[in-house]
């Protein structure tokens, strides 16, 4: 049972444990950003210190742990940006992909930083440089620390497009009274579908204040298009058949690389555009190629496609947008091996692309199930069967583009719900 004051045992050994080990967590941290060219100005933001000066005027933090999910809110910013015009935006996340790509799409009025560590005197550090009036906790990010501390200072709190996995509730409930007290310091959860919302009651969640919501990465503008890129890919593949496999994981590519074997002994002239979820696994992407006995590009190390290339290889971030734009077929990985849950149909879908995925997509599964129904997407599972849903595409130009009209015309459906998500802020959080 809590105790007074609105702790518990459990987050009292928290805070003690994450006061002792944040010298050693900041080491590691930094290290990390580190060997992603982060400077040492931006790495200390992990320890609370800014690297900006706090805008004069009305505050509101936004939180999210990596790139999907501080792109998701970024369309929310802008909206209530057009809101409430006299209000600033802050968005803290974690990594350095989210840094990178956040930075080149931030709204008017907005400014990023990275996210302080989870211990009390840098999580201090944090609220007394930036207080702001409300916080936007997007997906899981359910951190002790920020909540509780943010909370007791008055910052008016949301959890938004709230997703947790059945296994992290169920954990989450073994120590019930710590995660209804973390639930607690929320105004208000809207969570991405009903599964979700009974996986936070069992944790504690107060029933009036969990609500419903749209899944937010539906509602985020299209991805950025290079208009000098695609051209030049256009002009480089000269009217060949192109599929893509866009954010695979480890144990995704030789699947993918054996679907495109078969591809090619029907298309010899096919392109097989792969693009990892971490552009930074690209040596080893690059030498399974090369053990498959194909003939592979590399954009990193700015390798042009010629004539006897069959695998492009775009181990690049923040381009996914322009390689959604020239391939007509995107098979979405994370789905094709189980404990990954699949990424975000939403983008490639509202890109106007053909939609393939693996049968491993709980964390879209409200949104694949009805994709699937109306042929927005068409779900795969081994080489073969991939290779085969890549060909009667391939073969049949007619059908393709029926695929893809399904897929724009799903994703366009979903965004209206964006409203009722801001009016939902602005009404809970007194903004």
């Amino acid at each position: 049972m809590s105790q007074p004051g609105g702790v518990t045992p459990l987050y009292k050994a928290y805070s003690v444990l994450t006061r002792l080990a944040a010298p050693l967590v900041l080491q590691h941290v930094g290290r990390k950003l580190d060997r992603h060219g982060v400077t040492p100005e931006r790495i200390g933001e992990r320890a609370g210190h800014a690297t900006l000066p706090r805008p004069d005027g009305p505050l509101i933090w936004f939180h999210g742990a990596s790139v999907g999910e501080s792109l998701s809110v970024l369309t929310v910013i802008s909206r209530l940006g057009e809101r409430l015009p006299k209000a600033h935006f802050l968005m803290t996340s974690g990594t350095a992909s989210s840094a990178e790509i956040v930075s080149r799409r931030l709204p008017p009025r907005t400014v990023h930083q990275f996210a302080p560590l989870d211990a009390p005197q840098i999580i201090d550090r944090f609220l007394d440089h930036w207080q702001p009036q409300a916080g936007v906790f997007v997906e899981s990010e359910l951190w002790p620390g920020m909540l509780i501390r943010a909370r007791d200072r008055g910052v008016a709190l949301a959890l938004l497009n709230a997703r947790l996995s059945e296994k992290s509730a169920r954990g989450w409930a073994r120590y019930q009274d710590t995660s209804a007290l973390l639930l607690g310091c929320f105004q208000v959860m809207l969570t991405q579908n009903a599964d979700i919302a009974e996986r936070l009651r069992r944790m504690g969640a107060d029933e009036d204040r969990l609500e419903i919501g749209a899944n937010l990465k539906a509602t985020a503008a299209p991805l950025p298009v290079d208009a000098i890129t695609r051209e030049e890919f256009g002009r480089a593949v000269r009217g060949r058949p192109v599929w893509a496999a866009s954010s695979t994981h480890p144990g995704e590519e030789e699947i993918v690389l054996q679907a495109h074997q078969a591809v090619l002994a029907r298309h010899p002239d096919a392109l097989l555009l792969l693009i990892p979820r971490h552009p930074e696994r690209g040596d080893g992407v690059q030498a399974m190629i090369a053990d498959q006995g194909l003939t592979g590009a590399r954009r990193s190390l700015g390798e042009k496609i010629g004539p006897a290339t069959q695998v492009y290889l775009a181990d690049t971030l923040g381009e996914t947008g322009t390689w959604y734009a020239v391939a007509p077929i995107v098979l979405l990985g994370g789905s094709l091996l189980p404990d990954i849950g699949g990424h975000n149909p939403f983008e490639p879908a509202g890109s106007g692309t053909a939609v393939l995925t693996g049968p491993h997509v709980a964390n879209f599964s409200e949104t694949f199930g009805p994709m699937v129904d109306s042929g927005a997407a068409t779900e795969t599972g081994s080489a073969r069967d991939l290779a085969d849903a890549v060909l009667r595409w391939l073969d049949d130009p007619a059908a393709l583009d029926a695929a893809r009209l399904s897929a724009r015309r799903f994703a366009e459906g979903q965004s209206a719900a964006l409203d009722q998500v801001i009016d939902r802020l602005i009404a809970v959080l007194g903004l």
